[in-house]
């Protein structure tokens, strides 16, 4: 009986194991970049494809949790999560930082416990006027996260319409802190006006430090974010930006608006054929083209595809067929 019992054991064990290795995080491994491109362990651009939650007040608040994490990984095969931790709003992490860290390191945990990457942002359109709490945030969480390989440290999420000279002193203040103790993990710096001057990032690089990369944004269906927008992103690449798509949504800048798909499905391709990881927005049942779920759905996943919007529908698809 107790040879039978220690079997058991081995074999679960092996079994997790085995889970594990199967994971985005297992196959994958702790980041980097390299030759302009973020690539992993082996040295393969490893094309994540996720979601983003919300701003983590207000409706998108309650979808803060390891249910909604666990489905998904293992319904949407989502590869990469985004916690967008609110900073300024109320609520945000100016006025209850021990709540918005303890919802971030929450969806940390789970993340890894499902091998998969998640970026931990700080959702700030204004991160060089709070300059001494994203330290102090930032030092918090990469004493805690050194060398785990999920974690990805996205430190300003869209400077608005600041000048890269301004992101960049603020980036440069931020990354010694991480890499204090967080000697690796990839760091993701925010671009200009709105994530979108990355030609103008890409033409004057932060230097001296490992594992940096940048966000690049856009919204699929917005008139103003087409060919010229791609364009620029197109020309940071040739110049050997490494980018990674933080956030972008299938409808228009404001979150609303029209999804068309012609233009969502031409700018897919474009990221597939530049092999770039992305998260998608958002996880909220807010009333808005870009949510992907519908009011009221069930707070802790486990969502029918009647739970879901059209957004919801589409990204749940793609990342089904595309994150075999």
């Amino acid at each position: 009986m107790r040879f039978a019992f220690i079997m058991l054991f081995i074999f679960a064990c092996i079994n997790v194991s085995f889970a594990q290795n199967l994971s985005p995080v297992g196959r994958n491994g702790a980041l980097k970049v390299q030759d302009g491109k973020v690539v992993n362990q082996q040295g393969v651009a490893p094309q994540l494809r996720g979601v983003s939650l919300s701003w983590s007040v207000w409706q998108g608040q309650k979808y803060y949790n390891p249910g909604v994490v666990s489905w998904l990984a293992s319904d949407f095969k989502a590869s990469v999560l985004r916690a967008a931790m609110a900073v300024q709003p109320d609520g945000g992490y100016l006025q209850q930082p021990d709540e918005q860290q303890k919802m971030i390191t929450n969806i940390v945990g789970e993340a890894v416990r499902d091998g998969i990457y998640v970026l931990i942002d700080w959702h700030d359109h204004n991160a060089d006027q709070h300059v001494s709490d994203s330290k102090e945030f930032f030092k918090q969480m990469a004493k805690k996260y050194a060398g785990v390989p999920n974690v990805i440290y996205e430190i300003w999420n869209e400077p608005t319409k600041t000048d890269w000279k301004t992101v960049k002193a603020y980036a440069l203040q931020i990354i010694p802190v991480i890499r204090k103790y967080d000697k690796n993990n990839l760091i993701v710096v925010g671009s200009a006006h709105w994530d979108q001057d990355v030609d103008i990032t890409a033409a004057d690089p932060i230097a001296g430090f490992n594992n940096i990369a940048y966000s690049f944004h856009f919204y699929a269906s917005d008139p103003y974010h087409q060919d010229a927008l791609r364009a620029r992103a197109d020309k940071a690449i040739k110049l050997g930006l490494p980018l990674m798509i933080t956030e972008w949504g299938v409808g228009e800048a404001n979150g609303n608006g029209n999804f068309n798909l012609a233009k969502t499905q031409t700018w897919l391709k474009w990221m597939e054929d530049n092999q770039l990881s992305w998260a998608n927005w958002n996880i909220t049942d807010k009333h808005e083209t870009t949510a992907i779920l519908q009011k009221d759905a069930p707070i802790y996943g486990g969502w029918s595809e009647a739970n879901l919007t059209p957004a919801g529908l589409y990204i749940r698809n793609v990342l089904r067929a595309l994150n075999k």
